[in-house]
């Protein structure tokens, strides 16, 4: 199978690259390596990719929500599928440049969703936990209604949904949408949490705490996501007329993607302190805009559909992920 991966240089889309290309399958990446985090993080997956797969991995540097050098750029691609992942991350960052979330997430979901319908090759893609906004009935169910985004990034991958069902709808493609929860591991993300406080505990400054503390996250370690994505992948939505997970008629499905577990955040500051040695020096902040208390994932429709089961809890996962850490900076 050859699947074209956008976002390819993502710590997702490198992740799921690295284990479909393990057993056996081509893939085309794309990524337009922006500068919303460190761009040599991104050349090195990419190179990485590169020497370990060889001519089984191909790359383009291109804007998908640049239509025309989308298609130029593919022009001379095959794939039998489409796993987007690209988007403009970050809750905080849209509150701040709310533009980049247009042309990335709603411009380029259109994008992809039309190069989907031109090839006629079913999709998976990335949603995000943030949707459920201010909903407090815990655990988020895919079948919750998530109207009250708290966040424009938040807006736009409900957005992303609504589009995907009406394609579903209207051309009949196969379409499933993934709200990933609190992903983090080794390769993972220069603006995300994890990543942050171990940095911060090694350099001996201060790590931003926020909520004073009395915050919540299903975090979920990337090589389950990637379980997840390829299950996703190997077993596209049918058009069967059948309820689909999210109650969509059409074959489009939406599922969340956690570890079924919500984790108190100072645990996680202690299992980074344990793993570097060293005690943080917090330092406590109020709750952010946009941001919310907890995320807690009901995973019973992925796991009833495709046999997911999350396997790595945090005592495990927070460790690998910081000797990961330690190892990339020569630490």
């Amino acid at each position: 199978m050859r699947i074209l991966i956008t976002g390819g240089a993502g710590f997702i889309g490198y992740s799921c690259a690295l284990r479909l290309m393990a057993r056996g399958d081509e893939v085309v990446a794309i990524d337009n390596l922006n500068d919303y985090y460190d761009v040599k993080l991104k050349n090195d997956r990419i190179a990485d990719l590169t020497q370990r797969f060889g001519g089984a991995f191909r790359f383009h540097k291109v804007d998908f929500a640049d239509h025309a050098a989308l298609d130029a750029a593919l022009a001379h691609d095959s794939f039998d599928c489409i796993l987007h992942l690209g988007a403009q991350a970050g809750v905080r960052y849209s509150i701040e440049n709310p533009r980049a979330y247009v042309q990335a997430n709603l411009v380029g979901h259109v994008n992809m969703l039309e190069v989907a319908r031109a090839r006629s090759v079913p999709m998976v893609y990335a949603s995000s936990s943030s949707v459920y906004g201010g909903n407090e009935t815990l655990p988020f169910r895919v079948e919750d209604r998530v109207d009250h985004p708290l966040s424009l990034y938040a807006a736009t991958k409900k957005a992303d949904e609504l589009m995907s069902e009406t394609y579903a709808h209207l051309y009949r493609l196969s379409l499933t949408g993934l709200r990933f929860f609190t992903v983090y591991g080794p390769w993972g993300r220069p603006d995300m949490a994890m990543w942050i406080f171990t940095k911060a505990i090694l350099a001996g400054q201060p790590i931003p705490v926020f909520n004073h503390g009395d915050m919540y996250r299903d975090f979920t370690y990337i090589d389950d996501i990637v379980s997840g994505v390829v299950a996703c992948l190997d077993a596209p939505a049918h058009d069967d007329g059948g309820v689909k997970a999210g109650g969509s008629k059409t074959p489009h499905r939406l599922y969340n993607i956690g570890n079924h577990r919500s984790e108190k955040l100072t645990d996680m500051i202690a299992l980074i302190e344990a793993a570097c040695g060293k005690k943080a020096i917090i330092d406590y902040h109020p709750m952010q805009p946009g941001d919310v208390r907890e995320t807690y994932a009901d995973i019973s429709a992925i796991s009833t559909d495709l046999g997911f089961a999350p396997t790595t809890c945090i005592s495990t996962g927070v460790p690998k992920f910081v000797d990961w850490y330690k190892a990339y900076h020569a630490i």
